[in-house]
């Protein structure tokens, strides 16, 4: 096997896998990448036995083989070679020969055959979407509920749940849930609900970009998104996600109405001496005022009040503060509401005129 390209033709594509390559030497193979050469075409895998990421790029002057080589090194070698160099690789017995004009770097290799990859999709059906409003409308609405480590493993990913005309991703760690729906251009998909595990939503965002178009795969066990040259796979999670419909109040008559940016800064500054480990903040709301009151162990105390829109009850009520600041992140409009209840009640948190996604936050005693 051997091919010659250029840093320029071979950085990003090589850069674009290397999050899914394995640092722990648990399993040796996972910290290599495949190289596999077919023509004038190299296609580039990366694995972690849970997501798979592919890549593929033109070369020269090749001929066809696979071998692996520890990724890591790899890129490194590559990234600081000289902007301008030219590459040439080349498998000698049993070590890959990597060569500019000036260096030359022998590495270690490990048998192709027994990189572990994806078997293929059991795709039920695809989906043409814009990679853009993927990433921002779906995962970047939601992905911050999920949960970490729960040993209610379905929570440590997000649901994707496939509508006859949109797609919807709801996450949740059990104290909050965000949900997110995006219109389709094209209907009539057949419903379907299948749920992502953590690292890989994380990995798609990071590879997401807005410019392009993606074709997204869903299939009873693996989830596929490919768009230009690259092909990112992953495992779904084999669970049962709660009836998330039942979280989200319905009853809820207290409504305040703010500028987002007015109430996340006064939630921000008050936040300062809130309780480090608990985060807690308690808001008081009465006719057209909200007082928001954060207090800590060291006994140093935080108030600040400001007016708003307030139809409801007097009501106090506690929350944790980050889960508050989160949601209010992720909200795009400049008005947002929030539906209260009594002081056991979670709230509902809204985009003022925009009812495509919503954050429910679970209260807490203080």
């Amino acid at each position: 096997m051997k091919f010659k390209t250029s840093k320029k033709q071979l950085i990003k594509p090589l850069q674009s896998v290397m999050g899914v390559v394995e640092r722990k030497q648990s399993m040796p193979i996972l910290s290599n990448v495949l190289l596999s050469v077919s023509g004038d075409n190299l296609t580039i895998t990366a694995t972690d036995l849970e997501v798979e990421l592919r890549t593929s790029l033109a070369i020269n002057d090749a001929s066809d083989g696979q071998i692996t080589v520890p990724g890591r090194k790899f890129y490194d070698i590559c990234r600081a070679l000289p902007e301008d160099s030219d590459i040439e690789l080349v498998l000698e017995k049993d070590k890959l020969i990597v060569k500019t004009k000036r260096s030359k770097f022998t590495l270690s290799i490990l048998d192709a055959a027994d990189f572990p990859l994806i078997e293929e999709m059991d795709s039920k059906q695809a989906i043409s979407i814009n990679s853009g409003e993927f990433k921002d409308v779906l995962l970047e609405k939601t992905m911050f509920s999920m949960a970490q480590q729960d040993v209610r493993f379905y929570l440590n990913g997000l649901l994707l749940e496939v509508c006859p005309d949109s797609l919807r991703a709801v996450a949740t760690d059990g104290h909050r849930l965000a949900v997110s729906e995006l219109a389709l251009s094209e209907k009539n998909y057949e419903n379907q609900k299948v749920i992502i595990p953590r690292k890989g939503v994380l990995e798609l965002h990071k590879i997401l970009d807005n410019e392009e178009k993606i074709d997204l795969e869903v299939g009873k066990n693996h989830i596929r998104v490919s768009f230009k040259n690259l092909r990112f796979t992953s495992k779904l999670i084999d669970g049962q996600f709660p009836d998330y419909q039942k979280v989200i109040p319905s009853d809820a008559n207290n409504i305040l109405v703010s500028s987002r940016d007015t109430l996340k800064d006064a939630l921000q500054r008050v936040a300062i001496l809130s309780n480090e480990k608990y985060r807690g903040v308690r808001l008081n709301l009465s006719s057209g005022l909200l007082r928001i009151e954060a207090n800590n162990p060291d006994q140093e105390e935080a108030e600040e009040t400001i007016k708003l829109k307030y139809e409801g009850e007097d009501t106090e009520i506690g929350f944790n503060v980050n889960y508050l600041l989160e949601a209010l992140g992720a909200v795009d409009e400049d008005g947002v509401e929030v539906s209260l209840g009594d002081s056991n009640s979670s709230c509902l948190i809204r985009a003022e005129g925009n009812k495509n996604y919503k954050f429910v936050v679970m209260p807490m005693r203080l």
